[in-house]
């Protein structure tokens, strides 16, 4: 069996990690993937796993950023969008469309229907919900709104963000190993981080934790969007990794992390489950109030009370790494269960 799984974005960051993982938890179920992303997406994430992939065009509106000129621009576009996923249905012929995120779930699961092939949405925007929910089954993750509202549509899937489960299975000595001399190891560790791309507000909010002279290592990782955000990085307490791969292995050595609102890392870091402060606004002001999707385990925060939040962080540490206990397992289960939906598209063929 097969599965063709339609990826929004550039094939780098979130949304083609939560495509490798879907992929990895279908391959335990003998299911076969293959990918395709948008004619321009570089697809490095999936290069660097030795992974080819289709190219169609996949329409984007800017995400949970959308505004109406933008969403209008991408609705012109869907329609033959849908009809070129249509086209490349028809001739890898699988057995199911697997659409992911925004506007790759929308001209996946479109593109799906016209060909009359099984099709599950992995949704989180306000457009791919307005969409993908009329037409077929979805599957909800936290920063969509949908998340928070009771529904007894069984067609509508609530699961957490699909991780690597390999990811708790890091080793804290490699990251020793990787630290430059500067890191002590008798102080904590906080990691700033908002993904593979470091923003601006998450460069500001290490400076400004760094300069009150906070007695801990502070660990940043991440490519700057625009390079002058490394001249916040300069203080002496701030460890500056860059872009790195081995985050399982950095988890292990890490006390508290500083994180943004939004996706995979957060869920990372609570199947590891470390404590974490959400910084409100580094991504273009969104808000997906994940502290209340993970209550208990999530400290929010806003860049002006850094110190605050942090110093009670710190504080109940016991108490916060408790709550994300509680939801490790569940985050951990999330890519097969998604799987396991797949599956049962395929089934009701």
């Amino acid at each position: 069996m097969k599965a063709l799984l339609i990826v929004t974005g550039r094939g780098i960051g979130g949304d083609a990690v939560i495509a490798l993982n879907i992929a990895r938890a279908l391959a335990k179920h003998g299911i076969e993937s293959e990918f395709a992303l948008d004619h321009d997406a570089p697809g490095i994430l999936l290069e660097k796993h030795g992974l080819k992939w289709h190219k169609i065009s996949i329409p984007q509106a800017g995400g949970h950023a959308a505004t109406k000129k933008t969403l209008a621009k991408a609705a012109i576009k869907t329609s033959k969008a849908a009809v070129e996923a249509a086209r490349l249905i028809r001739k890898i012929r699988p057995d199911v469309v697997v659409g992911i995120i925004g506007g790759g779930a929308i001209v996946g699961c479109l593109g799906a229907k016209m060909v009359n092939i099984p099709s599950l949405g992995i949704i989180s925007t306000p457009a791919d919900a307005k969409v993908c929910t009329k037409i077929t089954s979805t599957v909800v993750l936290p920063e969509s709104t949908i998340f928070h509202i009771d529904s007894k549509d069984k067609t509508i899937h609530k699961i957490y963000s699909p991780i690597n489960p390999e990811i708790i299975v890091g080793d804290g000595d490699e990251a020793l190993a990787r630290m430059p001399p500067e890191f002590d190891v008798n102080r904590p560790t906080i990691l700033f981080s908002s993904g593979s791309t470091l923003f601006e507000k998450m460069a500001q909010g290490a400076s400004k934790l760094a300069k009150t002279g906070i007695d801990a290592n502070i660990l940043v990782v991440g490519a700057p969007l625009e390079n002058e955000y490394r001249e916040y990085l300069k203080e002496d307490n701030i460890i500056y990794l860059g872009y790195i791969d081995w985050i399982s292995d950095l988890y292990k050595i890490v006390d508290l992390a500083v994180l943004t609102d939004d996706g995979m890392m957060i869920h990372e870091a609570i199947a590891s489950q470390l404590p974490i402060i959400v910084l409100l606004g580094t991504k273009y002001g969104r808000y997906h109030n994940l502290a209340r999707v993970f209550d208990g385990a999530v400290l929010e925060s806003e860049l002006e009370n850094i110190k605050e939040v942090t110093e009670s962080a710190f504080n109940n540490l016991n108490r916060l790494k408790e709550n994300a206990n509680k939801y490790s397992e569940d985050v951990l289960k999330a890519s097969d269960k998604i799987a396991c939906l797949i599956c049962n598209r395929i089934k009701k063929k």
